[in-house]
């Protein structure tokens, strides 16, 4: 089955930037989307505001740190709709500092939503896209995922992460399975506001001048869904013009 029509889109961390915008478009391109993210009256409003449009959407609350969150998640999508098509691996934290500072809680933060929501996606959906012969991950890294800058090395080492979980799944699955790893430039969102410290709060306010809006990564997103069954986008790196990284 190609194309975005019809097709069941499973989407973490829904509730508010790429997510949200995702959900919108996917929703308005005939997509059936379920929602999940902690911010359940976030998701609710969304919800309703798709299906005021004539959208089909669900959602349920979820904590991709939770490995049974997430398989009830799936199962929740499945249970709706008979099937899943995609799932986005969307949720993503980014408190920024110097390894100097010692912010261990913030390291085994990223670690957690990044690394594992990931691959508590994948291990909720590998065994029922591999029953089905059909499914596609969407797994969001970001430009930190290729290089590094000072107060990111744990923020770009969960994204490092990312790509190599991405790259050995799409190798590994091969046929039926797609995988596409979607790295965003400086993007408008709610990420910078779990920055707790005051330099790299600083250095993040100049650095989002030039940020795109989160709809510029929906509509990479929705490319990836919109091609052939044959055709796997594996990567998409999406930034603003005026971005010298």
């Amino acid at each position: 089955m190609s194309g975005i029509k019809g097709k069941v889109v499973v989407i973490t961390g829904a509730s508010s930037g790429i997510g949200e915008a995702a959900a919108r478009l996917l929703a308005k391109q005939g997509a059936h989307v379920v929602l999940g993210a902690r911010r359940t009256d976030r998701l609710e409003a969304l919800t309703k505001a798709i299906t005021a449009e004539g959208g089909s959407a669900r959602y349920r609350q979820l904590d991709v740190t939770r490995r049974e969150d997430m398989e009830a998640f799936v199962d929740f999508a499945l249970g709706a709709f008979g099937r899943v098509d995609v799932i986005i691996n969307n949720a993503g934290v980014m408190p920024l500092s110097k390894l100097e500072a010692l912010k261990v809680d913030e390291w085994n933060r990223m670690i957690d939503v990044n690394i594992r929501g990931v691959l508590h996606g994948i291990a909720a959906g590998l065994p029922l896209m591999k029953k089905q012969r059909s499914g596609q991950f969407i797994n969001l890294s970001s430009i930190g995922g290729h290089s590094v800058s000072p107060t990111a090395a744990v923020y770009c080492a969960t994204k490092f992460a990312v790509m190599a979980i991405s790259e050995g799944l799409r190798q590994e699955v091969g046929g039926d399975i797609r995988v596409t790893v979607i790295s965003p430039g400086v993007t408008e969102s709610e990420l910078a506001e779990s920055i707790s410290d005051p330099h790299a709060q600083n250095a993040m306010k100049d650095f989002r001048r030039i940020s795109i809006p989160a709809d510029a990564i929906a509509r990479a997103i929705a490319f990836a869904i919109d091609q052939p069954a044959d055709v796997d986008v594996s990567e998409i790196i999406v930034r603003p013009t005026a971005s010298p990284y």
